[in-house]
């Protein structure tokens, strides 16, 4: 048994040196998306265009061998586009005639949705089943998801004509929403060398979806102490206005995480100890992990959104008030 996770982690590794052998830096938003992956997740990706993050999702489905679609969301977009509709078919042998369910794009291990706030509410819905459930029900049927299921979403943080902010109905159901920045000037500048040229990396397969299923299961093993399932409840409980002690929070927040938050932050610390080889997650594996597992769920006020404040000040506030012991204001 102990040689079987072994293998395990040492694929998981190669994996992530396989996809770093593409992505020049992003170091974190790597970690990120592997750690969403073997929580068994889904993750929200924010950023400007050009920062590779389509290149990122698709070199992970190239490494490892998994079913891949991506869908370019529209506003004309409708929700059969994604999930998929009935036809007529008939059976030319018989003569006879029947509906056949012809699956939609997101019925694959990997899912891409490009832009996802480019399509009205009413689209972005017919991913929420898909996403919760990892099935999909069509007149009277449910049709289960290949596993395992994991959905990237882009969206462009500066473009705000023709968009519509996704429902919070939605963004809870993205365990991290991560935030992917500018590159730094020899990150940069490598990018520019190995992207105009005629040599071109092919990853190399490091590990299959049967494994990833296992390491999803391995992930929920790892352990996590009382005092940091402790401490990952106050300060999930603490983002919630109505009964927090916080002043930043209570004078800044509508709305808080409820406690779907606390899960994410906790099988995203426990995948983050383990995509380091370690057996136990650790207080910094949760500092590493609390702000993409909170960032969207929680919801500023008018007060907050004029003097310019962020969710992810209020999270800090929280990280410096709230010590593993308890509250220290």
């Amino acid at each position: 048994m102990q040689e079987e996770v072994q293998s395990l982690l040492n694929k998981l590794d190669k994996l992530k040196k396989e996809i770093q052998q593409v992505i020049t830096g992003q170091t974190a938003v790597i970690d990120q998306l592997l750690v969403t992956l073997m929580a068994g997740g889904h993750a929200l990706l924010e950023g400007v265009p050009g920062l590779g993050k389509t290149l990122m999702v698709r070199t992970i489905a190239e490494a490892t061998s998994l079913n891949f679609n991506r869908i370019q969301f529209t506003p004309d977009l409708m929700p059969a586009d994604i999930i998929g509709t009935e036809i007529l078919q008939e059976n030319k042998a018989t003569g006879e005639r029947s509906f056949y369910f012809n699956k939609g794009p997101v019925f694959a291990n990997i899912v891409l949705a490009d832009e996802i706030n480019r399509t009205p509410p009413k689209t972005q819905a017919a991913l929420l089943e898909a996403m919760q459930e990892k099935a999909i029900s069509y007149a009277g049927q449910t049709y289960p998801l290949p596993l395992p299921f994991f959905i990237l979403a882009t969206q462009n943080p500066i473009e705000q004509a023709g968009t519509f902010p996704l429902p919070e109905a939605q963004l809870d159901r993205f365990m991290l929403f991560i935030k992917i920045a500018y590159p730094n000037e020899s990150e940069e500048k490598l990018i520019l060398k190995n992207t105009t040229g005629n040599k071109h990396y092919q990853p190399q397969t490091s590990i299959n979806g049967a494994e990833i299923v296992e390491l999803q299961k391995l992930v929920r093993d790892v352990h996590l102490n009382d005092d940091l399932l402790d401490w990952i409840n106050k300060i999930v409980r603490a983002t919630r206005p109505a009964s927090s002690n916080i002043s930043f929070v209570s004078s800044n927040v509508q709305w808080g995480a409820g406690p779907r938050a606390g899960q994410s932050v906790i099988l995203a610390a426990k995948a983050y100890a383990l995509l380091n080889q370690r057996f136990a997650a650790t207080e910094e594996d949760v500092r590493t992990v609390v702000f993409p597992a909170l960032r969207h769920r929680i919801l500023l006020n008018f007060k907050a959104e004029a003097e310019g404040h962020t969710t992810d000040d209020v999270i800090k506030t929280l990280l410096e008030k709230i010590g593993i012991e308890g509250t220290t204001l």
